[in-house]
């Protein structure tokens, strides 16, 4: 007989978050403890996996003299949702904006630009300049990997980059299971909401491929 595979992260966070969405109460840690064996959740991990779901405000929590309850219910993950959408859509409103702004830059620069000789001369000299900045910058590479600190910089940077991202990923696949679970007559209505927002068949997570220093200062 095989033996039964345990719950994945996401798994435990969806049962632990029907737990708060059933009885829509407060609990204590210790009350979450003995309630997350009954959904299949160790008592071990219940305290990482709530933390977790606090950490990305699908969970909240309140200290009322010297205990500290949780609490949690439906309405907060559509609102985590909508407020994603909002995000997202304030950002790409913005990218509008800039590229607005930069077209109409670039339009009143090309004025005045007509063909001359002290245009061609200058021309002449920052194509000269791009020439000798670009050998300093080959040069420079060259030196890049030896230099250890730059490398692990740069490392941690994209791995805080790539967990933040792969978070919210967690987040959302986490309330279309819940919406899933909960909704299943609005199936339709879910997909083409997801469709609207961005959240497609092919949105997953991010895998992060290590690629040689100098090609990223390249």
């Amino acid at each position: 007989m095989s033996k039964k595979r345990g719950l994945s992260l996401d798994e435990k966070r969806e049962k632990m978050l029907q737990i708060f969405y059933d009885s829509q109460d407060f609990f204590l840690l210790k009350e979450l403890e003995k309630s997350g064996p009954k959904k299949g959740v160790i008592s071990q991990s219940v305290k990482d996996v709530i933390q977790s779901l606090v950490d990305d405000d699908l969970v909240f929590k309140d200290k009322i003299g010297t205990s500290v309850y949780f609490w949690s219910l439906p309405s907060s993950a559509g609102n985590q949702l909508r407020n994603v959408n909002s995000r997202l859509e304030s950002d790409l409103q913005s990218s509008k904006k800039r590229h607005a702004e930069l077209v109409e830059q670039c339009n009143a620069l090309k004025k005045g630009r007509e063909d001359s000789d002290e245009r061609d001369e200058a021309l002449a000299d920052l194509k000269a300049i791009e020439l000798k900045y670009n050998e300093l910058k080959d040069e420079m590479a060259q030196y890049a990997d030896n230099d250890p600190a730059a490398f692990e910089a740069m490392k941690k940077a994209i791995e805080v980059a790539h967990t933040a991202a792969n978070r919210w990923t967690d987040n959302i696949f986490t309330v279309r299971q819940w919406c899933s679970n909960n909704f299943p007559q609005a199936k339709d209505q879910l997909e083409n909401l997801y469709n609207e927002i961005g959240i497609t068949e092919d949105f997953d997570y991010i895998e992060m491929t290590p690629a040689p220093l100098s090609s990223v200062i390249d």
